[in-house]
């Protein structure tokens, strides 16, 4: 269990860095404009993730679970000061 304790600050880490590099590698469809009613002059269609982009998508997904499991783990873990 100690080793676990000593481990977690460890492999928060790595989620975390490994999320924002997901984050950073997907395309930036939202842009200002979009917020407000305007577009980027797509007409208002849907844009639909294919091949890579996809998976980057599942992938940012599912590490964005693990890092709020790992972090719920850590607390739960986490001896009360005396």
């Amino acid at each position: 269990m100690q080793l676990l304790v000593a481990a977690l600050p460890w492999i928060q880490i790595v989620v975390s860095v490994l999320l924002v590099g997901l984050i950073l590698l997907q395309r930036s469809g939202a842009e200002l404009g979009g917020a407000f009613g305007g577009g980027d002059g797509s007409g208002g269609t849907l844009y639909t993730r294919r091949g890579f982009e996809q998976v980057l998508f599942i992938a940012t997904i599912v590490l964005a679970t693990v890092f709020v499991i790992v972090n719920f783990g850590a607390l739960l873990l986490e001896t009360p000061a005396n």
